[in-house]
């Protein structure tokens, strides 16, 4: 009976964590290896041990494998990424997203092993310098898609070598990163369709650089850190492929910008101006006279949108199908209402959208 109640006792938390290792590599569900290690810390420390290995096992096992999520693998190391030299030749697309300890070399030991490589994402991977990107570009020719979002040791030097030697580049996600003016996007291919630069440090010219391709279809520079006499977006004038354009936050943007880019964009669909709060009456008469394609317009909390400016708007953007406004203090109640009347296919949203969705996702 001793020997019973003792047996009683016993509970799968006693099993070593080799033992829960087999098990956690025996569940062939997705959703049961995610919820593993809602069990209890000690099994999420099994889980996160094991992800990683999990990952090289299909790599082994699947060796023409062209995809590979290492995407929060916050032990791995340089070391971790040899097994690429050997079985990486036919991978596509990685993610690497917070692997904070991969360094310059890790990164070398993937352009090696994976020379046909496609996409790669690097978000937030802080031991990446200008030189890993620059070995990484250099063996990579058919990059096409690159997220280097919260990178804070990249700057424009390495984001030149990327444009250099990528020429099929099309997407490219710089937000956060303090370290680029955008000077590193010029001479940039007629590939590159895509750049998300939320909350970056833009020089005029580097915004220069990144339309200088030709080819951008979508730019993000919103909640854009600069504080320049010179008005930083005057270069997106010259955009003419230019579709959707966010520059929400964009607060010392002026009616110079607006006018050159209603100008110089006429595919203009879709244009987030929230919180631009210097655009004035010349601003928004620009954008109802030029902007004729244009289908979603955000003008939310812009300080200075008055009645006038909403009947310019009300006149032109003869396409104009959704348009985000609320918290716009100069406007009148008679204003709105009669933008509804005689807009009546518009319709109006005061939902405030905080960024545009893209045409491709990073993840």
């Amino acid at each position: 009976m001793g020997d019973l109640s003792k047996n009683e006792g016993t509970s799968i938390m006693h099993l070593p964590d080799d033992c829960l290792a087999v098990i956690f590599h025996g569940l062939d569900s997705r959703m049961d290896r995610n919820s593993f290690g809602l069990t209890c810390r000690r099994w999420l420390h099994v889980q996160d041990f094991n992800r990683r290995s999990l990952q090289f096992e299909l790599l082994r096992r699947f060796q023409h494998l062209e995809s590979l999520s290492l995407s929060n693998c916050t032990d791995l190391h340089d070391s971790g990424l040899t097994r690429l030299l050997i079985y990486g030749s036919y991978l596509q697309k990685l993610n690497m997203d917070c692997c904070s300890n991969v360094t310059d070399y890790g990164l070398s030991l993937v352009a090696s092993g994976c020379p046909s490589l496609m996409s790669i994402s690097l978000h937030r991977c802080l031991g990446i310098t200008d030189k890993g990107l620059e070995t990484l570009a250099s063996a990579c020719l058919s990059m096409k898609y690159v997220n280097l979002s919260n990178c804070s040791q990249i700057s424009d030097k390495g984001l030149k070598a990327l444009t250099h030697w990528c020429r099929q580049l099309q997407a490219i996600n710089i937000s956060n990163c303090e370290g680029i003016s955008g000077v590193g996007f010029e001479g940039c291919s007629k590939t590159l369709a895509y750049v998300e630069a939320e909350s970056c440090k833009l020089k005029p010219e580097g915004v220069l650089g990144i339309v200088s391709g030709g080819g951008i279809q979508y730019l993000d520079v919103s909640c854009l850190s600069l504080s320049l006499l010179k008005d930083p977006l005057f270069g997106i004038g010259f955009a003419s492929c230019l579709k959707i354009l966010d520059m929400r936050l964009c607060r010392t943007v002026s009616d110079t910008s607006v006018v050159a880019i209603a100008k110089g964009c006429p595919l203009l669909e879709e244009w987030n101006l929230a919180l631009c709060h210097e655009v004035r009456l010349p601003g928004w008469r620009a954008v109802g006279s030029y902007c004729q394609n244009l289908k979603t317009l955000h003008v939310n909390r812009c300080r200075n949108l008055c009645d006038d400016g909403l009947q310019a708007l009300r006149e032109g953007c003869k396409n104009l199908s959704i348009l985000y406004l609320n918290g716009c203090g100069r406007l009148t109640s008679v204003a709105i209402e009669l933008f509804k009347f005689h807009r009546t296919s518009v319709c109006i949203k005061e939902i405030e959208i905080l960024c545009i969705k893209p045409y491709w996702e990073f993840s």
